[in-house]
């Protein structure tokens, strides 16, 4: 995501002095921003401005923002990101498990809360490319079922993936034959609960080479020198 790319962001916020911060903040980026400081203006702002990503304050004059986030979700899939001063353990937990993609705690850091955004978004982009294409891809002896997030031999053996393997495989997938960078595939296999850094990717990719080749296929992902990864194999998709 680039700074003219105009994502619409909703931030549901009572303090007037942290709403204007950030807002100005995200505007300076190019966001479009719509603010909120009750849960009654963030529902009519949501409803109305359809945004792709939703900050919300867990303490609202008018009631609890876990309660709105799950609210919210009903018609809206923007993504959110809990920006609160309550950092217990178990609001966290409570706050990932409902709604949220992230749980910021206060005072902001406002370029890591950019970063976890742009975390977000591009990771929601993938998601609804991938729903609008093709689910099914098949490459060398695999297939990989992007809807399922499922990947087995063509002779029907599955292979078990985690979460950060399969996100990163199916990138790569995406992609077909040409190189991801290291920076692009940290923001796909980031997720809500860990931090992830280039030795993490290197990680996942050696773990993934392990497996496609117990399956019977080394050498699936190629390291690009100074760049990243890519597939090694052509891919077809079914229609």
């Amino acid at each position: 995501m680039d700074a003219t790319s105009g994502e619409r962001l909703v931030i549901v916020e009572d303090d007037p002095v942290t709403r204007a911060v950030i807002a100005g903040y995200f505007s300076d980026q190019g966001f479009q921003i719509q603010e909120a400081e009750t849960i009654a203006q963030a529902k009519r702002a949501v409803r109305s401005f359809r945004p792709e990503l939703i900050f919300i304050d867990v303490v609202l004059p008018d009631g609890d923002g876990f309660e709105l986030a799950r609210e919210l979700q009903t018609f809206s899939d923007a993504g959110i990101i809990f920006v609160t001063q309550r950092d217990a353990d178990i609001d966290r937990i409570v706050g990932l498990e409902l709604a949220g993609d992230h749980y910021v705690s206060k005072p902001v850091d406002l370029r890591d809360l950019l970063a976890r955004t742009r975390s977000v978004l591009r990771r929601r982009r993938i998601e609804r490319d991938t729903a609008r294409r093709s689910t099914t891809a098949t490459f060398g002896p695999f297939i990989m079922d992007l809807l399922r997030r499922e990947l087995a031999t063509l002779t029907g053996d599955p292979i078990r993936l985690t979460r950060g393997e399969f996100d990163l495989l199916a990138a790569l997938v995406e992609s077909t034959e040409h190189a991801l960078t290291r920076d692009y595939l940290i923001e796909v296999v980031s997720n809500r609960y860990t931090d992830v850094d280039a030795r993490s990717v290197d990680a996942l990719v050696a773990r993934l080479r392990r497996k496609l080749s117990d399956a019977g296929h080394p050498g699936i992902i190629v390291t690009v020198s100074g760049i990243g990864y890519r597939l090694g194999l052509p891919v077809e998709r079914d229609i």
